[in-house]
């Protein structure tokens, strides 16, 4: 028998797909026995029913890529040794109980790539051709003509090159963009970037993009990389866009920035407390356009989320190599 926690799901019609796991007669090849169930599917809501569901599980599925809990349960996961997490992030996961266990963990790498991609060129498609600003003097039926920009030629710098960096960078050349990246090393001849600078040079090449899109993990080296610093290096025309995790940014140094002119407008789909409370100034900034962490979501995201856990079951009962394994000591899945 196998034990699967599902966390941040009240029953397995939460998860498509899972329920067949443990009915049996419906996976004869998960299944030794004919008709006989080889799958326990539990349930956690809550960090004491976490604690509960934890004892003699074997693989716990962290449905809700940004639930919390885990560590204060970890001394039940006693019996733990693989953890599908539902997120390319896995910052809220990864703890040092965690770390320094034997228990695999893997994340959704791949998942939210193109989406995430598409709401990049959305944003500054938006911000070029002042989009959120014709349906402000829409709602005040205001007609004022005004120029807008030409994104062909235009220079982006992506602070991170992984997966969804790497699509981020294909579908921005694709609309004649300039793309170039920043990773942990400085490198060059890479195929989606016309250079890739080091984390270490980042302060250096601020200066040249007209748009900044900020996508690296959350490490405890990459925990507040954009500061005031940071945004005073940027060109005052430029834009900032965070779709990686808000505690990447000090928020209120970006307001700072915005307000003293350091740069034109941001665009921000994390932050650092979720949900964004109803008093923050980021939501009635006018350089500021706020989404709910939403960048990567997409009609049919759980049914990918869902498929891509079944396959890694598959691969985990058969003793495969398991997708995207994440490397505990840098925080995140390595190609």
């Amino acid at each position: 028998m196998t034990t699967i926690v599902v966390q941040g799901a009240t029953s397995a019609d939460d998860v498509p797909g899972i329920a067949a796991l443990a009915e049996g007669p419906g996976i004869a090849a998960l299944a030794e026995g004919p008709g006989e169930p080889e799958v326990e599917l539990r349930f956690s809501m809550t960090v004491g029913e976490l604690r509960a569901a934890l004892p003699g599980a074997d693989v716990l599925l962290g449905w809700d890529f940004a639930a919390g809990g885990l560590e204060e349960a970890w001394d039940a996961a006693g019996d733990l040794r693989w953890i599908q997490w539902c997120g390319a992030g896995v910052n809220a996961a990864l703890f040092p109980g965690l770390a320094h266990s034997d228990v695999v963990l893997t994340n959704a790498r791949g998942i939210f790539d193109r989406a995430m991609a598409e709401y990049v060129l959305g944003l500054i498609i938006a911000f070029a051709k002042r989009f959120h600003e014709s349906y402000d003097l829409q709602i005040r039926s205001e007609w004022l003509h005004r120029l807008s920009e030409r994104i062909e030629g235009a220079k982006v710098l992506v602070v991170g090159v992984g997966s969804i960096g790497r699509e981020i960078a294909r579908t921005l050349r694709a609309v004649g963009m300039r793309v170039e990246g920043v990773g942990r090393t400085a490198r060059g001849g890479d195929q989606d970037f016309e250079k890739i600078h080091g984390t270490n040079g980042l302060i250096d090449c601020l200066g040249d993009a007209d748009y900044v899109v900020l996508i690296t993990p959350l490490t405890s080296e990459t925990a507040g990389l954009f500061g005031a610093r940071a945004f005073a290096a940027m060109k005052p025309s430029a834009r900032f866009i965070n779709l990686g995790r808000g505690q990447l940014v000090q928020e209120a140094e970006l307001i700072a920035a915005l307000d003293a002119g350091h740069l034109a407008g941001a665009a921000l789909d994390v932050f650092e407390t979720e949900p964004l409370p109803s008093e923050s100034p980021l939501w009635r900034h006018p350089g500021i356009i706020v989404t709910p962490h939403n960048s990567g979501d997409f009609i049919g995201y759980e049914d990918a989320l869902a498929a891509l856990f079944l396959d890694n079951f598959a691969r985990y009962r058969a003793g495969q190599p398991l997708r995207n394994l994440v490397d505990k000591a840098l925080g995140f899945a390595a190609p």
